[in-house]
């Protein structure tokens, strides 16, 4: 891992906390949540107050969640909005998180000015048993407040407010009048600067896992869905199509049903033939790798030479990939792909909606060769696969990572998956054109199979 730390593709836009002030205020947060204090004067955190620092001194980098109990945070500083999120067990755990922080940023500045504040994200789902009870996440409330109770104590200052504001006969009441005061001595003046944070409750509708060895959710779908990573993990859950990352046909069937991906090739704004021949480049250097032959510099160019030595041995997603290729940059007749072949989720991307990253993640599951994506939409799995890496192929993705992703981030992100999406979700009655007759395809396996985007899969049987 050292080198996608030092390429800044691991604990990369991590807040500094390297002053004594801050040290101390987080010291008194993570006692108020742990019992535990860190001796280190200076470390990193993520958007959600983690330090792998803290967690490597503790030996528990799930510190903040203290024995698999509730997601906590720290916030030092509303900077934190624009860190990572580093051990999330729910995908949607920074995007909720970031959008706590820029929705009440104004009261969060107003309360890290003088204090450290720690919350606690409740899922509203006491036990999570097996997989059927992850439909029952369906919205995120977050709770925060300082170490010195800043908020609950502005909050009982609104309230006498209120009441004296009610209380025809509260000017005579000199008690309510000296409580008053001296709850404002605590809290300040709410009424010129109120501290109550309003934006609290977040709803969300599709998600990814780690628990049950990685789930899928996915509920703004016309067709809803859940999708298993771990095959002896699947569960029929009521309401839900089930399926595991295994059923491929099905698979590629729901997300045409669903208008939920389409082919690179035709994608509003995409440039096709660089973003194929970079996922060709992709594939060969992890073929070539493992066969042992000589990458050079890992250059396009080398990695074709490569490809001329290995013959039956070719990656079988090159045929199809290349054939795209050379149909978005020639015009031809057009390819003949279907859900059976190798190269087909590497050839679309998710349609935009609400459901578009998580989808992206999806699909960089089922064709983890392209490590980019992978990279981007699905860092866990990224990390866990990099590991069993040789060294060669380890070097090659940090380097190409460094050079093709990490100086312009945002730029890479909308050429590879469009603009980010709206919340509109999409209408599959209104996408009949490349799909074809997805819902009655079927494979001779007797599995759904999408006529697909290329030619008459269904019609021939290929």
């Amino acid at each position: 891992m050292k080198r996608l730390i030092a390429q800044g593709l691991m604990f990369g836009n991590l807040i500094r906390v390297d002053s004594a002030a801050w040290v101390g205020l987080y010291n008194r947060a993570l006692d108020r949540i742990t019992g535990r204090q860190t001796a280190l004067t200076e470390f990193h955190i993520d958007i959600g107050g983690h330090s792998p620092e803290i967690g490597d001194e503790f030996g528990d980098m799930d510190y903040l969640s203290p024995e698999g109990g509730e997601r906590q945070f720290i916030l030092l500083t509303t900077e934190q909005k624009t860190a990572p999120m580093l051990t999330p067990d729910l995908s949607v755990l920074r995007d909720v998180l970031r959008r706590f922080i820029v929705e009440n940023e104004s009261q969060l500045f107003s309360l890290t000015a003088r204090d450290a504040v720690v919350g606690r994200i409740d899922d509203g789902v006491w036990r999570l048993a097996g997989p059927a009870d992850l439909p029952n996440i369906s919205r995120l409330t977050l709770a925060a407040d300082t170490t010195g109770n800043h908020v609950a104590e502005a909050d009982r200052l609104a309230a006498m407010i209120d009441r004296f504001r009610r209380d025809p006969n509260a000017w005579w009441d000199d008690v309510l009048i000296a409580q008053m005061i001296e709850q404002a001595r605590k809290s300040g003046d709410v009424l010129r600067h109120p501290v109550r944070l309003d934006h609290t409750v977040f709803d969300v509708p599709d998600f990814w896992t780690a628990r049950f060895g990685g789930v899928y959710l996915i509920r703004s779908a016309a067709e809803p869905a859940m999708i298993f990573a771990d095959p002896a993990q699947r569960t029929e859950v009521p309401g839900f199509l089930t399926l595991t990352v295994q059923d491929r046909h099905p698979i590629a069937a729901w997300l045409a049903r669903n208008a939920l991906a389409e082919p690179i090739i035709n994608a509003r704004g995409a440039d096709a033939a660089p973003i194929l021949r970079q996922k060709i480049d992709f594939i060969l250097a992890d073929a070539a790798i493992r066969l042992g032959l000589d990458t050079g510099d890992g250059g396009r160019a080398a990695l074709r030479r490569a490809a001329g030595r290995m013959g039956d041995d070719l990656p079988p997603e090159i045929a199809g990939l290349a054939a795209l290729q050379r149909y978005a940059e020639q015009g031809g007749d057009w390819p003949v792909i279907d859900s059976g072949d190798p190269a087909y989720f590497h050839a679309i991307r998710a349609t935009p909606g609400p459901a578009r990253d998580l989808v992206n993640r999806l699909l960089s599951e089922l064709a983890p060769r392209d490590v980019r994506q992978l990279f981007i939409t699905h860092k866990p799995l990224f990390y866990r696969l990099y590991q069993g890496w040789p060294d060669a192929k380890r070097e090659y993705v940090a380097q190409m990572l460094a050079r093709e992703y990490a100086i312009d981030k945002q730029g890479t992100r909308t050429a590879l998956f469009g603009p980010e999406p709206g919340m509109a979700r999409p209408d599959p009655a209104t996408r009949d054109g490349p799909w074809g007759r997805a819902a009655a395809a079927r494979s001779d396996t007797g599995l759904p199979r999408p006529a697909g985007p290329w030619g008459r899969a269904a019609e021939d049987g290929s």
